[in-house]
């Protein structure tokens, strides 16, 4: 099903100018509406009435995280307080949170970007929902909720956590959908599995997931383990939250809501714009954005964009799934490491669960890392021999993919801890 074909089916053409229309619109109201975007724009000598293109936004400066930190709390708002109806959060674990806001008109194009995604994915109004995210600041299980309602699905608000009850609900309420990260996904089949719940006693047959990174091979395992098609959406805080982009259900890239959120992808170093295909950082505007416009977002995600044809018939550009973030990229002894290309090493080893922490320390000056995993059946832990075997296979595997030897400790099921938000993959306890 095509939530809104008129903007999911529109032409090439037809796309830009009304992106162009949009733009106009909304770098005129950043400038004279908000203090950060007049100083910005003018340090780099544009004015509003210099985007007479689309490719004329390169010449705009770029926005970025600490700038909401700076005008923390309301300071990049364009209305006034009156016209706010809606306030998220982000955690703020490393300083003052990224506040965030949202005007009624808003909330429904919040709305509106979600149904469409959701949609795409398989949900229809016939589906029962069952969302395991956390309800509070965090804009996700909000963002998926009212678009839910909006496509007419029924939702279980259930939050996360209480992972038994969160079974016995999908049981007794025939869930249809799952709403959660990735990680929690796969945390929940292993509880049924020790519940003596298999894939047969429930009815899912869709989860849509977000809220933190994944690759294809946690993907196939969460299929093979709840019997669903796994799809993934994709948003943050700063631009809405999530329904910027999602899979439909042939998961080859993930449609951008291209009416509300204009993507380019530039060098991380340089900034230059790129072509499309290449891949590089996902730079995002809002295009119908009332509260909080933001010009040229630097997301920090890599990723790249395309226009090839998509079987299910939108015409929207796509973006491939994020292979990472520019800021979150390890460099050891000289590599660049991401921790999705080794979970994708992982996650094709049967002998391996799909929880895992990489651990770097530091010692005789050289940065180390280890990687942690956990053993699917814990009666290779009376077999020495096997035991070191893996541990080789895991290693030379890791290897070849990263060009890096790194130490792999392998350790009992259900040691690492779950969490149901975002995992935490990386602890740094390297020396400064």
């Amino acid at each position: 099903m095509i939530f809104n074909p008129t903007y999911e089916c529109m032409e090439r053409s037809d796309m830009e100018a009304l992106q162009l229309f949009h733009l106009k619109e909304t770098v005129r109201r950043a400038y004279e509406k908000v203090p950060h975007f007049k100083m910005a724009f003018d340090e780099a000598g544009v004015k509003p009435e210099d985007l007479k293109t689309l490719a004329d936004l390169k010449n705009f400066p770029f926005a970025r995280k600490k700038d909401l930190r700076e005008n923390y709390p309301y300071g990049m708002l364009a209305v006034p307080m009156d016209d706010i109806v809606r306030i998220h959060a982000s955690s703020g674990t490393t300083g003052k949170p990224t506040v965030v806001a949202y005007t009624k008109h808003d909330l429904e194009m919040w709305s509106e970007a979600m149904a469409r995604l959701i949609a795409a994915a398989g949900g229809t109004k016939g589906d029962i929902a069952q969302i395991s995210f956390g309800y509070g600041l965090f804009t996700g299980a909000l963002g998926l909720h009212y678009g839910l309602e909006k496509l007419g699905a029924a939702v279980i608000p259930i939050s996360a956590g209480n992972t038994e009850k969160q079974i016995m609900l999908m049981q007794d309420l025939w869930s249809t959908l799952l709403i959660s990260t990735p990680s929690y996904a796969l945390y929940m089949a292993e509880v049924m599995e020790e519940m003596g719940v298999t894939k047969d006693d429930i009815h899912l047959r869709v989860g849509l997931f977000g809220g933190e990174g994944s690759t294809d091979g946690m993907m196939a395992k969460i299929e093979e383990k709840l019997g669903i098609l796994a799809t993934e959406n994709y948003g943050l805080s700063e631009i809405i939250g999530p329904g910027v982009s999602g899979n439909c259900y042939v998961k080859e890239g993930l449609h951008i809501n291209e009416d509300l959120f204009y993507a380019e992808i530039i060098d991380p170093e340089t900034g230059e714009v790129l072509p499309v295909g290449e891949t590089g950082e996902l730079v995002l505007t809002t295009l119908q954005k009332e509260g909080l416009p933001m010009i040229r977002y630097r997301t920090g995600d890599l990723t790249r964009l395309y226009d090839d044809p998509c079987p299910c018939g939108r015409k929207t550009r796509r973006m491939e799934r994020v292979k990472g973030r520019s800021d979150d990229m390890l460099i050891i002894k000289g590599v660049n490491v991401f921790p999705s290309q080794i979970e994708e090493v992982l996650m094709g080893i049967p002998a391996i669960g799909p929880h895992y922490q990489l651990v770097l320390t530091t010692k005789n000056y050289t940065d180390q890392l280890e990687v942690q995993v956990e053993l699917t059946d814990d009666s290779l832990l009376d077999d020495f021999q096997k035991l070191e075997n893996l541990s080789r296979s895991v290693q030379h595997k890791l290897h070849t993919v990263l060009g890096l030897t790194c130490q792999v400790r392998l350790m009992e099921p259900k040691t690492l801890a779950r969490t149901a938000g975002k995992a935490k993959r990386v602890v740094d306890n390297r020396v400064k």
